[in-house]
């Protein structure tokens, strides 16, 4: 994966694993991110949500005003990616590696 050879990305993801709380994260974000990458983000993640309750696209396109296209790859990202939304959406049955 490219992400695993970029040592600022890395540094990312250490500095974020190092946060004690979610005030901590929150606000590091805040700082790190505008708010459209931030609506963004988080928009995605709603979507994931959705997809992973068996929502349709159309239905999520209507409530989300997300186009089918955006939609499709968050949804290839839930089904084919790393596991980043599945750890978030069923973190009760992932075990810690």
């Amino acid at each position: 994966m490219v992400f695993e050879d970029n040592e600022k990305f890395n540094e990312l993801v250490n500095v974020l694993a190092s946060l004690d709380n979610e005030t901590d994260v929150r606000n590091f974000l805040i700082d790190l991110c505008t708010i459209k990458e931030l609506l963004d983000f988080s928009e995605r993640l709603f979507v994931a949500k959705l997809l992973h309750e068996n929502q349709t696209y159309d239905a999520i396109s209507k409530q989300t005003k997300m186009s089918t296209a955006t939609i499709a790859r968050v949804n290839k990202a839930l089904n084919y990616g790393t596991g980043g939304y599945q750890k978030v959406l069923n973190p009760k049955s992932n075990t810690s590696k």
